[in-house]
């Protein structure tokens, strides 16, 4: 071997060897905000994987895929959603998302002037009495963005691979069987959704499901997002309009109405009942809905991997090999110690708070990959 060889061999960073458990929106935006680091040695380990589109298993197929307000205000969160917001906002000229206007109806009484997201969004304005639905009481207005799934989560696994990103289909059982694949002095990345609360060592059992059911059509009239307060909805209803690029990428859109948002609700059928409800409610708000033109292209129903007490994005130590008393078989491997950082439990929120939350566990995993940094 040359000098030069040997001493650009010398020079190269070592590789701490990185595992994202789950290749959902979550997974996938870790892998990408890690990957600018050639200290991280990436593998996305997953049952289900990005070109899964039709795979209920994960919810990530089926979100709605944009910015919608929802909750109150939360510092921690505000900054995941606005970095998130900015992001989605720079890849509209990439045609990956588009930008629509909005309209949001609130119930009379509400501080229009106080909401917290209003320095979050663009264009922000109360909306006049013009403006505003008979059955609605105020709204405001914004511009917000969207992207689809059908397209963004593959473009997502093609900027992974062109960055030496390795996939591997494979279940994993247990939480210490996830750490061995990192092995000592490893990071194990836990973006496993609901698999959280089944997870083996894991099982947090305040992991729980948020049913939702959808409609998707076709209707170049019904361009605006619109939404009503997402509050309880004790009703199991949530009714909202998303317009999103088509999956072509060229140009034209599609728009999904919803919806349902029925807690700790495991089944993944379609329901007749609740689409004339979805369409009735949307069309309260967007009349052209009911226009003879408008295209049904697909139902959808997946299921939004929630907790309570909110998502979950820390870091703790785990001793591998980390042996579970319900499995006989479990992998030896060398004794040391895993980073694990759990990124899960984002609820109908994966999408708008991916790349913030992404960065924020990139600061986690940084402090093993850097410990100088720290």
């Amino acid at each position: 071997m040359s000098d030069s060889a040997n001493a650009s061999q010398k020079n190269a960073p070592s590789q701490t060897q990185v595992i994202v458990l789950g290749a959902g929106v979550i997974g996938l935006t870790v892998a990408h905000v890690l990957s600018r680091d050639a200290r991280c040695k990436i593998k996305i380990v997953a049952r289900d994987m990005p070109e899964d589109l039709d795979s209920q298993a994960f919810a990530s197929p089926w979100a709605g895929a944009n910015w919608s307000p929802m909750g109150t205000y939360n510092e921690r969160i505000y900054k995941w959603e606005k970095t998130t917001y900015d992001k989605f906002w720079d890849m509209i000229p990439t045609g990956l998302a588009i930008a629509s206007p909005s309209r949001v109806f609130y119930e009379e009484g509400t501080n229009l002037d106080d909401l917290w997201y209003k320095t979050l969004v663009r264009d922000f304005r109360i909306l006049g009495p013009d403006e505003i639905p008979a059955s609605m009481k105020a709204g405001v207005g914004f511009k917000t963005v969207s992207v689809c799934p059908d397209a963004y989560l593959p473009w997502l696994k093609g900027e992974l691979v062109a960055r030496g990103v390795e996939f591997v289909r494979k279940r994993v059982v247990t939480l210490g069987e996830a750490a061995a694949l990192a092995g000592p002095n490893g990071v194990l990345v836990n973006a496993t959704g609901l698999g959280a609360r089944s997870l083996i060592g894991l099982e947090d059992k305040d992991v729980y499901p948020i049913r939702g059911q959808t409609i998707v059509i076709d209707n170049p009239k019904v361009h605006e997002f619109m939404c009503t307060e997402l509050t309880s909805a004790e009703d199991g209803n949530a009714t909202y309009i998303i317009p999103r690029p088509h999956p072509s990428g060229d140009g034209r859109f599609t728009t999904i109405l919803g919806g349902k948002y029925q807690k700790d609700d495991w089944d993944t059928s379609f329901s007749a009942a609740d689409a004339e409800g979805i369409l009735a409610r949307c069309a309260a708000l967007a009349p052209a809905i009911r226009d003879p033109a408008t295209r049904i292209l697909r139902h959808n129903v997946g299921l939004r991997p929630a907790r309570r007490g909110g998502p979950r994005v820390e870091a703790e130590t785990l001793g591998v090999p980390a042996k579970s008393r319900w499995l006989t078989d479990e992998p030896e491997g060398e004794k040391g110690t895993v980073l694990v950082v759990h990124a899960y439990g984002f609820g109908p929120a994966g999408y708008q708070m991916s790349w913030g939350a992404a960065e924020e566990v990139g600061e986690l995993v940084n402090s093993r990959v850097n410990p100088n940094n720290s």
